[in-house]
């Protein structure tokens, strides 16, 4: 890490979180135990792909927090209840995720959502033919195309 932090394997999972620049309702919720291990809680990860070690392999964030290279820094994803909807972070609503994992799944999320608020009879098999016809919509990446299973889990997710 070339900021100067340093990630000590044997620290406590606040500790790491404080040394990778996290503040907040992360550091609490490690240091009350409710965060077990530091780990992309997200149902798909997408550092997995790069390392079979992806889901625990975050990076610090940088002192500009914009900057380009916080992709895999850690942070704070609202669930079960997203922010949109009144979500608030608090440990009842938070889980641990890379911030492009976290990015990626809002995005889902949103774009499951606003398909059936248009027309709440659309069935997922209907949104996964709309899904795989764009050509700029991403899809998860162990999945080949979107499936009415993979967007209800996306939705649920």
């Amino acid at each position: 890490m070339g900021d100067g932090r340093t990630l000590d394997p044997k620290g406590t999972i606040a500790e790491r979180l404080g040394a990778l620049g996290v503040r907040g309702v992360l550091v609490q919720m490690a240091r009350n135990g409710q965060i077990l291990d530091l780990k992309c809680e997200m149902p798909t990860c997408y550092r997995e792909r790069e390392d079979p070690n992806g889901r625990t392999l975050f990076d610090p964030w940088p002192e500009q927090r914009s900057a380009p290279e916080h992709r895999w820094s850690p942070n704070a994803d609202h669930y079960p209840t997203l922010k949109m909807d009144g979500g608030q972070l608090k440990p009842w609503n938070v889980r641990l995720a890379h911030v492009l994992c976290n990015n990626l799944d809002y995005g889902w999320r949103k774009r499951i959502r606003l398909m059936l608020e248009d027309n709440p009879k659309l069935s997922f098999e209907s949104i996964a033919e709309v899904l795989n016809r764009r050509k700029r919509v991403l899809r998860p990446p162990q999945a080949e195309s979107w499936t009415a299973e993979i967007v209800r889990g996306a939705y649920v997710s």
